[in-house]
């Protein structure tokens, strides 16, 4: 199917609110391609459609994350039905999505990557290790979900569901990375430095070196600070859509 030429989405029929959520969500693929974070046409970024609890955005099956736009991405239920949007959805997005959609109501992006340093810490035993101001970020706010093979049973929604509990981030060990936010900016930001960390933690171990290692007091101490200083995205986000506006100002479309 050429989804290029398919039925898009009217943005002048639709509320103020769910064309600033496309425009928003549209924005975090161009800059996720922007950053190299991505698999051809595969993996996938949601965004609850503002005023629900059982409907999100997601891109189209087919599409490079540089041709998504605010009016050709799907929205579909919890249940995988297609409301409105060109072509068809890809089923691990809407069984990983839509798991954690359903359980987190104060979750409003779901974000999932596959990059190279992530799935590398993903396949680590320990997890992502407690080493810098960075990744103390992250200090029990991660959840580690057991490798299931390719998602697509819907029984596994509950398990990554109750993996990511009240956290803000997930390991889906042997696969990837999830961050969630109560924004698009929010998950995005959260992506960009859990990426980041598993950098630093893949090119550390790379160096066959001993290294200093972070305690738990001195990384809750650090995570504290962290969310003391701003909270996630007040700053990075606006910054990142005026560099979108430079370089690939039709994400708006």
């Amino acid at each position: 199917m050429d989804v290029m030429n398919t039925a898009l989405v009217d943005l002048s029929a639709i509320s103020v609110e769910e064309r600033e959520q496309r425009v928003n969500l549209a924005a975090a693929y161009q800059l996720a391609e922007h950053f190299g974070w991505t698999m051809l046409v595969w993996n996938h970024i949601s965004a609850r459609v503002p005023g629900t609890h059982d409907q999100f955005l997601i891109n189209p099956l087919g599409l490079m994350y540089d041709e998504i736009t605010a009016s050709n991405l799907v929205k579909i239920d919890v249940h995988g039905n297609k409301i409105a949007g060109p072509g068809e959805t890809s089923p691990a997005g809407f069984v990983i999505h839509g798991a954690v959609h359903e359980a987190r109501h104060d979750i409003d992006c779901v974000l999932h990557a596959h990059t190279p340093e992530g799935v590398a810490v993903s396949c680590l035993k320990e997890g992502l290790p407690q080493l810098t101001g960075e990744t103390a970020y992250f200090y029990n706010d991660i959840g580690y979900h057991d490798y299931e093979g390719v998602s697509l049973d819907l029984d596994e929604r509950k398990r990554i569901a109750d993996t990511l509990g009240d956290r803000n981030n997930l390991i889906m060990r042997n696969h990837g990375l999830i961050t969630t936010g109560r924004s698009v900016g929010e998950a995005f930001v959260r992506m960009y430095w859990l990426i980041y960390c598993c950098r630093i933690v893949t090119n550390l171990y790379s160096m066959g070196k001993p290294f200093n290692t972070l305690g738990d007091a001195l990384a809750a101490k650090t995570a504290e600070q962290d969310e003391a200083e701003s909270a996630p995205s007040v700053f990075e986000w606006p910054a990142l859509l005026r560099r979108l506006d430079r370089i690939a100002p039709h994400y708006k479309t």
